[in-house]
């Protein structure tokens, strides 16, 4: 391939020296991502009132034991699915998170899980935190990419378009060590979930969603575009037919994510915590209403 002329520079290490600490970036930009997350979810929940809402303190503490879990079910997704690529030796490479090698689906679903537990504990709704949570979410995922850039990893095919990302020789798939630059996939998901966390802020202030609807959104944003990402990827990846493992991954994950949405807030009778005292049942399906148009 021959080389362009604009392209998108890659990092020449993924980390840094601070005095006598290696500062690795892949780390950082997860960390910086948690950050955001924990900020847009606080402001958005704080907000809200009764049980549909919460405190600072309250969502630091489910954050500190979320975020852990979230960690820890993100490597072992990896480690499941990619024991391959886990560094030599194995019993240090596992524990290695800075060199790479989180699946988001395992960190979502297991941070998911302790994060309802604790705000059920304390009183509160889990799933109206999840809604709360939803766009940052969406936005901690396009930020944590760019660990992937700082490392020269899940980079895409070939490609000679003036934002192929540079690659050096040594990063390069065996297949493709004659060519210079890559399609950024960092790039692309962070802006099409950028997108997508302002395309939820938008909906929720004009709809009334049934927690967690909008989370299940979220979950549609991401593996729609996700699915696209994994059909440009080159890195190993264990494969089922014509698509890698992530494809399907992604495409069961919509397509359940989208039946719920659909069943839950068009269809689902109940439009209140079901602790809560029933009121007269409304005939016919529920809508998504325009929060201006609601009648108290």
């Amino acid at each position: 391939m021959p080389r362009v002329i604009a392209s998108i520079p890659s990092p020449s290490s993924g980390f840094f020296e601070l005095g006598p600490l290696t500062v690795h970036m892949y780390g950082l930009m997860l960390l910086l991502a948690i950050s955001v997350c924990i900020i847009v979810t606080g402001l958005r929940w704080t907000k809200r009132p009764g049980p549909a809402g919460g405190d600072w303190d309250l969502l630091l503490r489910i954050a500190v034991w979320g975020v852990a879990a979230g960690i820890v079910g993100a490597r072992l997704y990896h480690v499941i699915t990619s024991w391959s690529e886990v560094p030599e030796p194995k019993w240090q490479g596992v524990f290695e998170v800075w060199r790479g090698g989180l699946g988001v689906w395992g960190g979502i679903a297991l941070g998911t899980i302790v994060g309802a537990i604790i705000t059920r504990r304390a009183g509160k709704s889990a799933t109206a935190l999840m809604d709360a949570a939803a766009p940052g979410l969406l936005l901690a995922h396009g930020i944590g990419r760019f660990g992937n850039w700082w490392n020269q990893e899940l980079f895409g095919k070939p490609t000679d378009l003036p934002w192929g990302l540079e690659i050096d020789p040594e990063n390069r798939p065996v297949q493709y060590a004659d060519s210079e630059t890559f399609h950024p996939t960092f790039l692309y998901e962070f802006i099409y979930v950028t997108i997508g966390a302002i395309v939820l802020l938008l909906l929720d202030r004009r709809f009334r969603f049934k927690p967690p609807a909008l989370f299940a959104l979220y979950v549609m944003i991401y593996t729609f575009g996700r699915f696209f990402e994994e059909l440009l990827r080159v890195d190993p990846s264990h494969e089922l037919g014509a698509l890698r493992l992530n494809a399907w991954v992604s495409i069961i994950v919509f397509l359940c994510s989208s039946a719920f949405f659909i069943w839950w807030q068009f269809f689902h009778d109940r439009d209140r915590d079901p602790r809560a005292p029933r009121e007269r049942k409304v005939e016919g399906p529920a809508m998504a209403i325009p929060k201006g148009r609601v009648r108290r």
